[in-house]
């Protein structure tokens, strides 16, 4: 058989495998609820529409990645299939050049998260129903169809032991230390610690979530602890009278949801720069696998060495029966910090240890994501965050970075000033952040 007839025979197969998957699910494709796309190009549009579904389950901010990535990787394996230069993240499969890549977007979104988020099949059911109907009928459909139900698939079963604990929000037990000054214990409002089985999942890229393990945290007799004790309970106290209104303000639009920032971040940028399908695919890509592996890294760290929170630290009559330890807490047997009863950050503690700083980590992969995708640490874009002026959970703030130092150095200060992390934690952060973003880059999302 000659190159033209067996181009021919493999896209009539295709087309009759697509018309009976059409066939075989054309009940739950059925236009169920009433919505409307988002705005933008095929990826954008599934990108909104899994960011809403993973945001809207209640899933947390370092889970949310995983979820993030599932979706993204199915995409971009989809897209990347279809053009002639990028590498898939998972094994590369055939697939006919001249398929509709937006069709393989639309099916390898929908069956991927309507997998993971099962009770919303009616709206994903409704916005696949409608995005397919927006794209002209033909076996370049069908065939793109196709693609993107590989490619789900093929994502599926590569991440079915993966570590991934349902239902949302779970929390699960992990080693404990030992009662004593340092060790973690549970922060008001003393909600369980947040996803800790997080911690052993596989990575994404990474060989291993233990890969860039930071190095422990100061040991509490040293200067390195009494200067960072003193500083964070100067400037991260709720009653500071040294943080000034601005960095209140700054500590507060980091208390925006980080799955929304980044991914309407690659919307943003996909918009200004009007970048392709297949362009779209690899940054949202890039943002989410790269978050996943950078939260995993995080949560590991974390769980191994059980630093505790500020708030036990400068107070330890914060701490309750919580089963760690004596209540009320232990001072950290320093003479050159002293506690204080009562003493409350600007921010609320997030349930989970300290070390290293989650939000620094999160932020230098991005910060490093951004410098690899538009080939310069001078990114000059605008990040949305929490406004304090507007409604619970908005973006409406605003600010925008020239470099990418600025907004490691940026979100760096905002947590202190946010009475969650010290210095060193803030440190180790950056610096885990932007080891794992460098390596997955380096490793996935290669072009040939």
């Amino acid at each position: 058989m000659n190159g033209k007839s067996w181009a021919g025979a493999g896209l009539r197969l295709l087309v009759l495998a697509a018309l009976a998957l059409a066939a075989a699910t054309g009940a739950t494709t059925a236009k169920t609820a009433t919505v409307t796309l988002p705005p933008g190009n095929s990826v954008e549009q599934w990108n909104k529409i899994a960011e809403d579904t993973v945001v809207g389950s209640g899933a947390f901010q370092i889970e949310g990645f995983q979820y993030m990535a599932y979706e993204s990787t199915a995409v971009y394996d989809a897209v990347a299939a279809l053009s002639r230069g990028d590498k898939p993240l998972l094994p590369p499969f055939r697939a006919w050049q001249g398929a509709s890549a937006d069709a393989a977007v639309a099916e390898a979104a929908y069956r991927t998260l309507v997998h993971y988020f099962p009770a919303s099949a009616q709206t994903l059911g409704a916005y696949y129903a409608e995005a397919l109907a927006a794209i002209p009928n033909g076996p370049m459909k069908l065939v793109g169809q196709k693609i993107g139900r590989v490619a789900a698939n093929q994502e599926l079963r590569a991440r079915i032991d993966d570590g991934l604990v349902v239902p949302i929000g779970s929390t699960s037990t992990f080693p404990t230390l030992p009662a004593g000054p340092g060790v973690y214990r549970l922060t008001p409002p003393y909600q369980a610690p947040q996803t800790p089985w997080i911690a052993s999942m596989t990575p994404f890229v990474l060989k291993s979530a233990s890969q860039f393990m930071p190095g422990p945290p100061p040991a509490l007799s040293s200067q390195e602890w009494v200067d960072a004790f003193n500083e964070l309970k100067t400037v991260g106290g709720a009653t500071s009278t040294v943080r000034t209104a601005d960095q209140t303000n700054i500590a507060k639009f980091y208390t925006a949801n980080v799955v929304r920032q980044y991914n309407g971040l690659v919307r943003s940028l996909t918009d200004a720069r009007r970048l392709s399908v297949l362009d779209t695919a690899r940054l949202a890509a890039m943002v989410n696998v790269v978050g996943a592996d950078a939260g995993t890294a995080t949560l590991q760290a974390k769980y191994h060495y059980l630093f505790w929170r500020p708030v036990t630290a400068i107070d330890p009559t914060s701490v309750t029966a919580d089963g760690f330890g004596p209540t009320p807490g232990l001072s950290d047997g320093n003479s050159a910090t002293a506690e204080v009863p009562g003493w409350r950050p600007l921010l609320g503690t997030p349930n989970h240890p300290e070390y290293p700083c989650a939000h620094c980590v999160i932020t230098s992969a991005m910060a490093q994501v951004l410098s690899t995708f538009l080939g310069s640490p001078q990114i000059d874009l605008d990040l949305h965050g929490f406004d304090p002026a507007g409604p619970a959970g908005n973006l409406n703030a605003v600010r925008h970075f020239a470099t990418t130092s600025d907004l490691r150095a940026e979100v760096a200060n905002a947590r202190m000033w946010g009475g969650l992390h010290y210095r060193f934690s803030t440190v180790a952060g950056l610096t885990l952040g932007q080891s794992v973003a460098t390596y997955d880059l380096a490793h996935a999302f290669g072009r040939s």
